[in-house]
């Protein structure tokens, strides 16, 4: 079981960027996308569930970042627009059941680091 987080990089303040969760060896369920930001914890963003029920768990990405699935490749999309300094951190994907404490998934991708600055 493998998930791949990719598609971060630099960004200028109000840009947008779309990062990718490609797993192999599971079929996606639910999906949550976490950001860590440096001397903070990783805090839950985003999920979208089995049945694509999304659920946002910063008000701050409301409006802002939307998460969507393409099942026939296995792939959760989070496009991030918008985007605020405070949105730097690096991100990950992590499968499971729907939640917003990292012990809710069971697998993780690495993290994609997302630089958010002019």
């Amino acid at each position: 079981v493998q998930l791949q987080a990719f598609g971060g990089g630099l960004a200028q303040p109000g840009g947008s960027l779309r990062l990718s969760c490609a797993a192999s060896g599971l079929t996606l369920g639910a999906i949550a996308w976490f950001r860590q930001a440096p001397g903070k914890e990783r805090e839950a963003v985003i999920c979208i569930s089995s049945s694509n029920s999304v659920i946002y768990y910063q008000g701050s990405a409301r409006g802002r970042f939307t998460i969507s699935r393409d099942n026939a490749k296995n792939t959760v999309y989070l496009q991030m627009n918008s985007l605020k300094p405070e949105d730097t951190a690096n991100y990950y994907c992590a499968a499971g059941r729907t939640g917003r404490s990292p012990s809710d998934y069971d697998y993780w991708g690495q993290g994609t680091l997302v630089t958010v600055s002019s």
